[in-house]
């Protein structure tokens, strides 16, 4: 059966550029009729121009027919849903068939067929003449129609085929979904052009290969001829600054207008360059995807994507892990963005197997992998945005990437080669890596990275740069460690930066799970939550990594000093003449002056004005640098950076007289507050009933915690169900000193519990003892201390209280803010006064976790009351309790309940990004001390 060829197709023209030509041209997409047969082995009589369609549905092209009620999605990140034994393929094969009439307009002769991208497995018939069959999902493919095009009527049939001997080549991390899910178009444009222009010291040197002359106006070219060259002086293109000239090829049938960059990538000294300049990526990996449409993505939607990276500081997309829909590079030329551009090539399920028939390292497979580099270099070769070209992903090691890398060098010797699978680097100019931890980063910036076997092959890959292809697993809350990653990128020259792990949460929007991931359409084999690993939500809502990225990338750095501050330009390409600096002071939160700061282009020391003054309490500064003027972008006040220094503490509150505990039957109370006489717990806060606050060591389970394995041993230790014992409870005397825990004595200036908090089936365990004083306020003193050999981890140390849900709708605080904040997260939150409703305090992550921690929260109103830390202490209010938030699989999952949950914590374990990569660093490792709390309780 064809569809188990090795050969990418038949009957097709040469692959070319994508151009925007005057030529004229039919759009085809639009509705199509469309049969769906569980098998490949179905009559091809649908083909022939006067069959009967009436009994099929319609189906919009381009689309995924699975997401139009035939059939389903299915997700795997490795594994592949079909047996391993290339290139055959299972009998039951979902094949579907579409069938498109359309009217020829008067005069018409000639013309093409384009498929931008259908998958797996497409042969094409026009007027009941086959014209050929071509593999390569995700790359364009041409047909010559001419012949068989006819006045008025004509019909256009497609068969495409979910599973092929292509589907090997297509192991992509992403959803299963089959179908014309690009656009399809009748063009009578045929040219292929090829505009080269490099840039050196202020000059550009242009020339094309094509037929016809090139002109660009602007530069006053005109009537350039293939294969001359001229040197004018000219504006460069970077992502910073992404210049274009407009430029016209004018042909014998047609006139190609292109948008024309002059730019120059090189390597010296192992370092990567940008004209001259040294490139670091500040990138992100991109899939093409829509909650509700699949790969099939709106321009709109790739719009507002570049936008949305624009405006958080990312300078780079890695096209993970295929060529991208062509106007999205048109939006990086535009825009600015550096683009590696990935072939459509991963092997990784063959991995599951010792990598035993890999097709990288098959011949018979060698011409479609070729044929796959060739047609994504001939599409994407006019663009400046594309800076590097990369061999395909996770692929293993083999022949056939020879055999692309040698055809790429002498097709374009203009841009380095890219491909992470293979140690060695045989066959690229870059060193890449996925997921290495922070000291192995470090290490080969040194260039003290461990040696390759063969000294040569060794030699020749410490003289390149480095570049981290992923890095910093964004799935669920998190990633951590980005400050530390950029740090080392920003010190070691040979270090090109990275790409985060990925750019977009694939959730599928439905109708009970808001939004599906793996396993939730049935599917036998899976992946499960792991397609849900984004930096901005399904809807494209940032999370809050992506605000932390945006502090992380950004281009300009805050240095301050007595009086002054000094500004860092961090660009690579540009000054700081397109920014204004503003700066604020606040105190305890409240913004008190504003002023605009003179900072020169360049960068460099900056005088402050006179923040002394005034209101007392905490003062900050706060340094803001935002867009002068309108950009492509950005609307001018656009922030881009910003810096904080904290100016004056406030001054130590002093203390009343403390009022006594009193004994009153079954509780102990004192102003307003009452506790349970028996286990000495807070039952009553200024009139509202509460329960708790006690130590709680347990989290609900991120996902880093989930995959990087702290759940398992969390849970085989029991921090998930604590036991609490009573050991003592006491009056104390004025100085909190205990003085019997007699139910004769009636009252004291303190009350001290003394409990011990462990899992059952272990020794371990935690003391606790709470000492609380009234003098106007509830205070409370919580000391902790481990007992016991206490090994890994634990997810947080802190108290858990819960409050009637109607209570507290708003909360207020001054500490960090607006969103969460981890130990190793939250780069992106900011010392001031913040107000959110109680749902809003909630990250909403598609696979329900660990969210919403406030750090370092000096106060904070809670409806009734206000807590306030001795300094600080972390809160997390929600209407779910810990253990719903760990059950929940889905955000419908979490219903509001009666109750508020409140979480006033003195630590957390760190997130990290061990789902992929690294687990936390050590210096976010939360493991089992020594402790105090102190927090203080007001009635508002």
């Amino acid at each position: 059966m064809d569809l188990e060829t090795f050969t990418a197709g038949s009957g097709r023209l040469e692959p070319r550029a994508a151009l925007r030509s005057d030529a004229p041209a039919l759009d085809l997409n639009g509705t199509w009729r469309f049969r769906l047969s569980p098998t490949a082995n179905v009559s091809d009589d649908f083909a022939g121009p006067d069959y009967d369609d009436a009994g099929w549905d319609d189906l919009p092209v381009p689309s995924h027919w699975v997401l139009h009620g035939h059939g389903a999605p299915a997700y795997t990140n490795v594994a592949y849903p079909i047996p391993i034994d290339p290139p055959r393929v299972p009998g039951e094969n979902p094949t579907g068939d579409y069938r498109r009439a359309f009217d020829l307009p008067e005069g018409w002769t000639g013309g093409r067929l384009r498929f931008e991208g259908a998958e797996s497995f497409a042969r094409v018939w026009l007027n009941g003449h086959e014209l050929g069959f071509s593999t390569g999902s995700r790359l364009p493919v041409e047909y010559d129609a001419g012949p068989h095009l006819r006045p008025g009527r004509n019909v256009l049939a497609v068969r495409v085929h979910q599973w092929s001997a292509a589907t090997y080549l297509e192991d992509q991390d992403m959803w299963w979904m089959p179908g014309i899910f690009r656009d399809v178009t009748l063009t009578r444009s045929t040219a292929d052009v090829w505009v080269r222009a490099s840039y050196e010291d202020g000059r550009g040197t242009i020339g094309f290969e094509g037929a016809g002359t090139l002109s660009v106006p602007e530069l006053g070219i005109d009537g350039l001829e293939p294969g001359a060259e001229v040197t004018v002086d000219v504006e460069p293109w970077t992502a910073e600054t992404p210049r274009l000239y407009d430029a016209v090829v004018t042909g014998p049938e047609e006139t190609v207008r292109l948008r024309v960059g002059f730019r120059t990538i090189s390597i010296v000294d192992g370092v990567l360059l940008a004209n001259g300049r040294p490139l670091l990526f500040k990138g992100v990996n991109r899939h093409e995807f829509h909650p509700e449409h699949g790969r099939t993505v709106p321009y709109e939607t790739m719009r507002e994507d570049v936008l949305l990276m624009k405006r958080h500081n990312v300078n780079a997309v890695r096209t993970s892990h295929y060529p991208p829909h062509p106007d999205f590079l048109h939006l990086c030329d535009e825009l600015g963005l550096w683009v590696i551009d990935e072939c459509d090539l991963e092997t990784h399920g063959f991995g599951e197997v010792g990598w035993r028939g890999n097709p990288t390292d098959d011949p018979r497979y060698a011409d479609a992998l070729l044929d796959r580099m060739r047609r994504m270099v001939e599409r994407d070769k006019n663009h400046p945005s594309v800076i590097m070209w990369s061999l395909g992903n996770e692929a293993g090691v083999g022949r056939n990437l020879a055999v692309m890398a040698d055809w790429t060098r002498e097709r374009d010797p203009s841009r380095p080669l890219h491909y992470e699978g293979d140690r060695s680097c045989a066959h690229t100019d870059v060193y890449s890596r996925m997921y290495a931890s922070h000291a192995e980063v470090e290490a080969i910036g040194r260039r003290e990275e461990v040696p390759l076997d063969d000294p040569e092959l060794d030699a020749r890959r410490r003289a390149m740069p480095f570049m981290q292809c992923e890095y910093a697993h964004a799935m669920g809350n998190g990633p951590g460690g980005l400050a530390e990653y950029q740090e080392l990128f920003e010190r070691y020259p040979r270090l090109a930066g990275g790409f985060i792990w990925e750019w977009i949460d694939h959730g599928l929007a439905h109708p009970s799970y808001e939004y599906a991931y793996g396993g939730d359409y049935g599917e036998p084999v899976h992946d499960s939550n792991f397609v849900i690993d984004g930096l901005v939500f399904p809807d494209r809502t940032p999370s809050p990594g992506l605000h932390d990225l945006k502090k992380v990338f950004e281009p300009v750095r805050f240095e301050f000093g007595d009086g002054v501050v000094r500004v860092v330009n961090g660009y690579g390409f540009t000054d700081l003449s397109h920014l204004e600096f503003v700066a604020s002071v606040q105190v305890e939160g409240e913004p008190i002056a504003e002023h605009r700061l003179e900072v020169p282009a360049g960068g460099g020391e900056c005088k402050l004005p006179d923040v002394t003054g005034g209101a007392g309490g905490e003062r900050w500064l706060t340094v803001r640098a935002v867009l002068a003027a309108d950009q492509p972008w950005a609307e001018a006040g656009h922030e881009v950076a910003w810096g904080q220094a904290l100016l004056a503490r406030p001054e130590p509150r002093p203390r009343d007289v403390a009022a006594a505990f009193v004994r009153d039957g079954a509780e102990l109370t004192v102003g307003g507050c009452a506790f349970d006489a028996a286990t000495g717990r807070l039952v009553r806060l200024f009139g509202a009933e509460v329960e708790g606050p006690r130590l709680d060591l347990w989290r609900a389970p991120t996902d880093n915690d989930r995959y990087g394995g702290l759940e398992g041993k969390w849970r085989d230790l029991g921090l998930h169900r604590l036991t609490h014992r009573v050991d003592d409870i006491a009056f104390g005397d004025s100085r909190g000193v205990p003085v019997s825990a007699s139910p004769e004595v009636s009252s004291g200036d303190s009350l001290t519990i003394r409990t011990r908090v462990a899992p059952a089936a272990t020794d371990v365990g935690m003391w606790a003892t709470y000492r609380w004083t009234f003098d106007g306020g509830l205070r409370l003193v919580l000391d902790l201390e481990p007992d016991g050999d206490w090994r890994i981890p634990i997810p947080r140390l802190g108290v858990t209280m819960s409050l009637p849900g109607g209570l507290v709708d708003q909360v207020t605080w001054f500490g960090l803010g607006p969103g969460e904040v981890y130990p190793d997260t939250g780069m992106a939150a900011r010392v001031g006064r913040w107000s959110s409703s109680v749902e809003d305090l909630q990250t909403p992550y598609v696979y329900p976790q660990e969210n919403g921690h406030r750090a370092d929260v000096r106060w904070a109103e809670l409806g009734g009351f206000r807590v306030s830390g001795d300094p600080t202490f972390g809160l997390t209010a929600r209407r779910w309790s810990t253990d719903d938030l760990a059950a929940a699989q889905h955000r419908p999952d979490l219903v509001a309940g009666d109750r508020l949950h409140l979480h006033l914590d003195l630590a957390h374990q760190g997130i990290g990004t061990a789902t992929c990569g690294p687990g936390t660093l050590p210096a976010y490792e939360l493991l089992a001390r020594r402790a105090t709390l102190r927090l203080r309780f007001d009635p508002s």
